[in-house]
C-alpha cells in the first residue's frame, strides 16, 4: 500500500506505506484456486491498510490484482471480499497493464531523458515477470511471462536445497518462456538495465552485503553479471536456513530467492547485460503517477455542473462577460493546483475559487467605482442554491479582495469569519487576482499556463498570442501580494515558440 501527495510537477511525497507478504498465489500455482486461508489473510491485511490510508483523506484510490488473480478460478469470491475490506473495488489488470504501470513508476522516480538511450526494466513478481523497454520516458515494448518467483518455486523446486535436476528443468523452462522475447529485443543495445521488486532488491543487497537495516541504500545500487552468476550458483546450493542467514535476504524472500535470481541471471546472460541496477520504484509508484496524470481527485476542487450553472446564471444576470470569467476560472484552477503544496487547503476550496471567478466582477452592475465592494454585497446577500452559508461568505470575501487592499484588522466582516475561512481567503485572493490579470483585456490571449514552484520563486509560463505584454504586466502587479502570502517571488514569462 502506498499513499502519497502529488505535486504539480508530478513529484510525490509519501504519506503512508505498508508491505505485507501474503503469498496469495501459492495455492493458485498448485491447484488453480485461491485457498480460503490465503483469502482470509489477504483481506485482513487489506482492511488494516485501508484504515491507515483513510487517515490521510485520500481523494483517489486504485487497488489492483496481478498474476495470481489473473489465474485463479475463484477470483470473483476474492474480489468481492477484498472490495468489502477496502471499501473500494479491486480490479484485475493484464500483464501488459502491469508492465506499463511498472515503467511509469520507475520513470516517475528515476526519469530517463531523451539522451539516456534505451532502458530495459525487469520485474520478477510472484506469478509473472515483466520485461519492459522504454526510451526518453516513452514505453516502447513490454512482455509479461508466467515465470514469477513463487510460481517457479511451486512448480519446480520441491527439494531443499533444490536438486540439480530441479534447477535444470526450471532454467530450461525460463529459457523456453523467454525465447521469443530475446529474439525480438536482442536487436538493440540497452544503456541501462533496471531490476525492480523484491527479487532484484534482495539480489543487489546480497551481492553488496547491504543488511536489511540499511535497505534504503539499495535503491540505484547495482550488481555486475559476474557477481550475479556467482551468487546464483552459491544460493542455489543452500537450504532455507542457509539462505535466511545471507545478508540482505529477508526470511520470506529466502523461500523464493533462487527462482527469482534465476530469471534475472538468464536475462542478463542472454542480453549480455554487464550490470543490473535496482530501482525501489515499481507498480505502486506507477499507480500513483497514473492517478496523477489522469487528474484523479481534481474533480473535488471543481464545481459540479449544477453549482457551476448557478454561478454562471448569476454572472449572466449582472451582465458579466462569460467568456472572460470562464477563462479566469480555468486559470484559477491551474493556479490552485500548482500552489497546493503551499496553501494546503482541502480540494473543495478550489470550488469556491471557481465560483468567485464567475462572480467577482458583478459589482460593475451597480457601479464601476469600488465595484469589488458591490460584488461582495451582492454575493453575500443573494441566494446561491447548492452553496452553504459559510461557502457563500468565503466566495463573497474573495470577490471583495480580488483587488485593492488585502484583508486586515479593519475589515470587520472578514474578522467575523472562522479561522479556516479567513485562511482560505488569504491564500485564494492572490490566485484570483493573478487569474483575472492574465485575461486583463477580456480577450483570452493567454490560452493556458505552466506553473513551476521553486524554492524562492513561483514561475508562470504563458502559452499565448504574441501580444500579451499587458497581461504579463498586469500579472506582475500581483507580485507583492503573492510574495506576502506565499513567500515566493512571482515570475511571469511567455513560452518560446
Amino acid at each position: 500500500m502506498l499513499a502519497a501527495e502529488v505535486t504539480q510537477s508530478g513529484e510525490f511525497r509519501v504519506l503512508a506505506e505498508d508491505r505485507q507478504v501474503t503469498r496469495l498465489g501459492e495455492s493458485v500455482f498448485r491447484s488453480g484456486r485461491l485457498s480460503p486461508a490465503a483469502i482470509e489473510t489477504a483481506c485482513n491485511v487489506l482492511a488494516a491498510m485501508a484504515q491507515e490510508y483513510r487517515k490521510h483523506d485520500v481523494v483517489g484510490v486504485r487497488a489492483v490484482g496481478t498474476s495470481a488473480l489473473r489465474d485463479a478460478s475463484n477470483k470473483a469470491e476474492f474480489l468481492h471480499r477484498a472490495g468489502e475490506a477496502l471499501g473500494t473495488s479491486v480490479e484485475v489488470i493484464s500483464g501488459l497493464e502491469e508492465a506499463r504501470l511498472i515503467y511509469l513508476g520507475v520513470h516517475s522516480r528515476w526519469p530517463q531523458n531523451d539522451t539516456s538511450g534505451r532502458t530495459m526494466i525487469i520485474d520478477v513478481g510472484g506469478g509473472s515477470a515483466e520485461i519492459i523497454v522504454g526510451e526518453g520516458g516513452h514505453l516502447l515494448d513490454a512482455f509479461s511471462k508466467k515465470i514469477g518467483a513463487v510460481r517457479l518455486k511451486e512448480v519446480f523446486l520441491k527439494s531443499d536445497p533444490p536438486t540439480k535436476l530441479e534447477l535444470t528443468q526450471m532454467e530450461e523452462y525460463i529459457g523456453q518462456r523467454l525465447e521469443s522475447v530475446v529474439q525480438k529485443l536482442n536487436v538493440h543495445s540497452y544503456e541501462r538495465v533496471i531490476g525492480t521488486s523484491g527479487s532484484a532488491a534482495a539480489l543487489v543487497a546480497a551481492v553488496n552485503r547491504i543488511s536489511g537495516a540499511r535497505r534504503d541504500r539499495v535503491d540505484r545500487s547495482y550488481a555486475s553479471f559476474s557477481r550475479v552468476r556467482k551468487f546464483y550458483r552459491e544460493v542455489a546450493t543452500r537450504n532455507l536456513d542457509g539462505r535466511r542467514k545471507t545478508p540482505g535476504i529477508g526470511p520470506r524472500r529466502a523461500e523464493i530467492i533462487v527462482p527469482g535470481v534465476a530469471v534475472l541471471a538468464y536475462v542478463m546472460r542472454e542480453f549480455e547485460v554487464k550490470r543490473l541496477q535496482y530501482s525501489a520504484a515499481g507498480l505502486r509508484d506507477g499507480i500513483i503517477a497514473d492517478l496523477a496524470r489522469r487528474g484523479v481527485g481534481k474533480e473535488f476542487s471543481r464545481l459540479d455542473s449544477d453549482r457551476r450553472a448557478v454561478a454562471a446564471a448569476m454572472a449572466r444576470r449582472y451582465g458579466v462577460d462569460l467568456q472572460h470569467v470562464r477563462k479566469v476560472a480555468q486559470l484559477g484552477a491551474q493556479l490552485f493546483d500548482a500552489t497546493a503544496v503551499l496553501h494546503k487547503l482541502p480540494p473543495f476550496f478550489g470550488r469556491l475559487l471557481e465560483a468567485a471567478a464567475y462572480l467577482y466582477d458583478i459589482g460593475h452592475f451597480v457601479s464601476d467605482t469600488r465595484h469589488h465592494r458591490h460584488s461582495y454585497y451582492l454575493v453575500a446577500n443573494s441566494d446561491l442554491p447548492g452553496f452553504t452559508e459559510r461557502e457563500r461568505q468565503i466566495v463573497a470575501h474573495l470577490c471583495r479582495f480580488h483587488r485593492k487592499s488585502m484583508p486586515g484588522p479593519s475589515h470587520l466582516e472578514f474578522q467575523a469569519l472562522d479561522a479556516e475561512s479567513k485562511r482560505s481567503v488569504m491564500f485564494l485572493a492572490p490566485l484570483l487576482r493573478l487569474a483575472s490579470a492574465l485575461d486583463q483585456r477580456h480577450e483570452q490571449h493567454v490560452q493556458s499556463i505552466d506553473c513551476t514552484l521553486l524554492e524562492s520563486q513561483f514561475l508562470v509560463v504563458l502559452h499565448s498570442d504574441p501580444d500579451v505584454k499587458l497581461e504579463q504586466w498586469a500579472g506582475e502587479q500581483v507580485g507583492d501580494v503573492f510574495k506576502q502570502v506565499y513567500d515566493r517571488q512571482l515570475v511571469i514569462t511567455r513560452a518560446r515558440r
